[in-house]
C-alpha cells in the first residue's frame, strides 16, 4: 500500500463540550478507518484463511439479499 495515510485532527476551542469533542472524534476515527485497521493488525491471519473469510461473508450477504428479495423473513 502506497497511500498516504493523513493523521486525525481534531481542533476544539475552549468551552467545547468534552462529549461532542469525543463523539466527533470517534466519528473520524470511523470515516479514516482506523479502528478497523487496528483490529485487523490486532492478530495475524493467514492470507487463506482471510480469503476463506471474505468468500464465507459474501454468500452470507448473497443469501440475505435473496431472502429479502423473496418477502422472506420469520412471520409469526
Amino acid at each position: 500500500m502506497d497511500r498516504k495515510k493523513e493523521n486525525v485532527r481534531l481542533e476544539i476551542t475552549d468551552g467545547f463540550p468534552a462529549d461532542k469533542a469525543l463523539k466527533k472524534f470517534k466519528r473520524l476515527c470511523d470515516a479514516f478507518g482506523i479502528v478497523k485497521e487496528y483490529r485487523a493488525r490486532e492478530a495475524y491471519q493467514k492470507p487463506s484463511i482471510k480469503d476463506r473469510e471474505k468468500r464465507e461473508n459474501a454468500e452470507k450477504r448473497r443469501r440475505k439479499t435473496l431472502s429479502k428479495m423473496r418477502g422472506g423473513g420469520r412471520k409469526i
